[in-house]
């Protein structure tokens, strides 16, 4: 729970400075009359137009990373890194069992796993559905990271019927059954 409010804080501290920024450069541009400060006002009200946004929703979704916590215990697995992942920190796969290593994407914002300073890089803590994705946390502490299978996902024939129930309450599979992406 500790690195869940670590990035509940970060999230919460994303969205209001955005929005502080944003609001500030309106004043800004409505009181003043130098064209320097006026541009760069507009540059940060547009800036914040877009970023803002983009915050609000992943503040909002950090709910299913907690419905996700609450809904599946914390398991320890062997992980590794796609031989591209130096250049896109967004895989990682991790080995459930010896036929079944699904690569992972870490959404919604890129997180260098791979170069988190931990002692044990092989290792993951994973919570959710192997089939649908889940969260992932280096062992020796990080906030949790949200990750949906990298290539379709959802293995046939794998897992229980309950099993698809509970990651449908939790939002990690839609009624149709595919997993979610966001």
């Amino acid at each position: 729970m500790a690195g869940y409010q670590k990035l509940v804080l970060r999230r919460a501290i994303w969205l209001i400075s955005t929005g502080i920024a944003g609001a500030t450069a309106i004043v800004f541009l409505a009181v003043t009359t130098n064209v320097a400060v006026g541009l760069a006002c507009l540059f940060v009200i547009m800036t914040a137009a877009v970023v803002l946004p983009i915050t609000a929703i992943t503040y909002w979704r950090r709910g299913r990373v907690l419905d996700i916590l609450h809904a599946y215990p914390w398991r320890e697995f062997s992980c590794g890194y796609p031989p591209e992942a130096p250049s896109n920190p967004t895989l990682i796969w991790v080995r459930f069992e010896d036929d079944y290593a699904p690569t992972f994407r870490i959404i919604p914002f890129p997180v260098p796993l791979a170069e988190t300073e931990n002692e044990h890089p092989d290792r993951i803590w994973f919570a959710g559905d192997p089939r649908f994705g889940g969260v992932v946390s280096p062992v020796g502490g990080h906030y949790p990271v949200r990750v949906v299978p990298h290539e379709g996902g959802g293995a046939a024939g794998w897992g229980r019927p309950e099993d698809d129930a509970l990651a449908r309450r939790v939002g990690l599979v839609r009624r149709s059954g595919k997993g979610t992406q966001t």
